[in-house]
């Protein structure tokens, strides 16, 4: 399937970019997967798989006082847990784009839980992580598994996670809003 080769000939992965699945991409773990790219170099890419909710609530799984649905980030180190919000003032986070943050100091994320600063409008919380090594996901790109998009990070916590990749695909206009309406399985069509 051939994608904008402008854009991922380029092979132009940045911090802060989404990369979403190509629609018949084979793997279960990243079927129609919207992914964050939260840092990349040349050593490697680590992101989070931003539309892929779990039946796992925050309270009920670690200390955390506030009722949140986990995020399934992605399927490496599944016993770890990554945030992105956008509150700029948070020590340690990791600017990406758009006013949205990666992680940061865990303490101060949960006082704000306790001051009911948290909503589903400016903070996520996932369990595992994707990541590729040096040269992997440029590969990847190459063989057109992946859609890069520039889209408005801001805007990922207002749209419903299982709309996210068809939303995304469908901004973008032209051939990727019609892989927005291909169904997952063609032969069930």
């Amino acid at each position: 399937m051939i994608f904008d080769k402008e854009l991922n000939d380029s092979l132009a992965i940045k911090q802060g970019y989404l990369i979403l699945s190509e629609p018949f991409l084979p793997d279960s773990n990243f079927e129609r997967a919207v992914i964050l790219i939260c840092e990349h170099s040349t050593s490697g890419t680590f992101g989070l798989v931003i539309n892929k909710a779990t039946d796992l609530i925050l309270s009920e799984v670690t200390d955390f006082q506030y009722d949140a649905v986990i995020f399934n980030g992605g399927p490496v180190e599944l016993n770890s847990l990554h945030f992105i919000h956008t509150f700029s003032e948070i020590d340690g986070c990791v600017a990406l784009k758009d006013g949205v943050y990666w992680g940061g100091d865990y303490r101060q994320i949960q006082t704000y839980a306790l001051l009911g600063k948290l909503t589903p409008t400016n903070c996520r919380f996932f369990v595992g992580y994707t990541g590729w090594g040096e040269h992997q996901l440029h590969s990847e790109l190459k063989k057109n598994s992946w859609i890069i998009s520039t889209f408005e990070l801001q805007k990922i916590f207002d749209v419903a996670a299982d709309e996210l990749w068809r939303e995304i695909l469908r901004s973008m206009g032209g051939r990727y809003k019609v892989f927005s309406n291909f169904p997952t399985n063609p032969q069930m069509n």
